[in-house]
């Protein structure tokens, strides 16, 4: 089982959402059930704000302060309750707009776990099994997971035992290692932390493909579709030399997201050997250099442009 830092647990809002809409007896009131849901797809969509966001993070964590400095069991009226329900539908929006994930169900059920020596010890043990399902972006996912809560005489504690994550296919294989990835550690946090940051970077390498797929139809070859991770760029003029741009997107332990670019050649034997310079075998380390100083798009530009500009040169006048 995998330990749960306390603010992390904080972080998620899962046992305040426990806390909040468990009631003693006799039936909620509609309205105060419709606030303690918002609580929790808002506090859920918390851990996915991303951490340098200057002012906006710094509201988030105050708007979130004010919301639990108040006590649900001290709302005297129906105007209260009215009043921080729109409060939490304006947080709620603002932060599905911040991060990119709408939450759009969520459902709970408590086992108390009993047994007869850890009643003797003063010990209590309860299993909630949570379900939520939201979007970010256009990929629709579905979290199962259960969190066992020990609670002693001197401490509590929680485990997160079981993290199931349904996710709809996609033509980035990135997801479903990052979808894989998460459920093997058990990492709620890195989940809505990253998940938003890892769609965005594979739109966008998608949307670059197609562009100069479009703007170089005879040189770019996308021979897996504009959503792998791979785009051919041949010379239409010289046979056999091609560049291939391998560009993957990685999620380091921290659930921090990155791009990286790399560059395959591919020419015959005879220029290989008349390449004295040794431009060929030096040209990956090149392209990553190009990449720092010009950025992404414009490297792949400049790349494209050589065998444009070689066919273009050889052409008759």
């Amino acid at each position: 089982m995998v330990r749960l830092e306390s603010g992390r647990l904080e972080a998620l809002g899962l046992a305040r959402v426990n806390q909040a809409t468990s009631c003693q007896c006799g039936v909620m009131d509609p309205e105060l059930a419709e606030v303690h849901v918002l609580e929790s797809e808002s506090v859920a969509l918390r851990p996915a704000t991303p951490p340098a966001l200057g002012g906006d993070a710094a509201r988030v964590q105050k708007s979130f302060q004010e919301i639990y400095q108040s006590d649900s069991e001290g709302w005297e009226s129906s105007k209260d309750l009215r009043s921080n329900l729109g409060h939490l539908e304006s947080e709620l929006l603002f932060l599905s707009t911040l991060t990119g994930i709408s939450i759009r169900s969520y459902s709970r059920k408590t086992e108390n776990l009993r047994s007869p020596e850890m009643t003797e010890k003063s010990i209590k043990e309860v299993l909630q099994k949570h379900r939520l399902s939201g979007t970010c972006r256009m990929i629709t996912f579905q979290l199962e997971f259960q969190i066992l809560e020990v609670q002693n005489k001197e401490n509590l504690s929680s485990v997160i035992t079981d993290l199931n994550i349904i996710m709809e296919p996609t033509a980035y294989s990135e997801l479903s290692e990052f979808v894989s990835r998460a459920e093997e550690r058990r990492d709620l946090f890195m989940f809505f932390r990253s998940l938003h940051f890892l769609v965005e970077w594979c739109e966008y390498r998608n949307r670059t493909f197609k562009h100069f797929k479009e703007k170089y139809p005879e040189a770019v070859h996308l021979s897996e579709g504009a959503s792998a991770s791979s785009m051919q760029v041949q010379s239409t003029s010289q046979p056999g030399f091609e560049l291939v741009i391998i560009w993957r997107i990685q999620t380091d332990e921290e659930g921090k997201v990155l791009p990286k670019l790399d560059l395959l050649t591919k020419v015959p034997c005879q220029a290989l050997e008349l390449d004295k310079k040794r431009v060929i075998e030096m040209a990956a380390v090149n392209f990553r250099a190009l990449l720092g100083v010009l950025g992404i798009e414009a490297a792949l530009e400049s790349l494209i442009k050589v065998l444009c500009t070689e066919h273009s040169s050889q052409s008759p006048q």
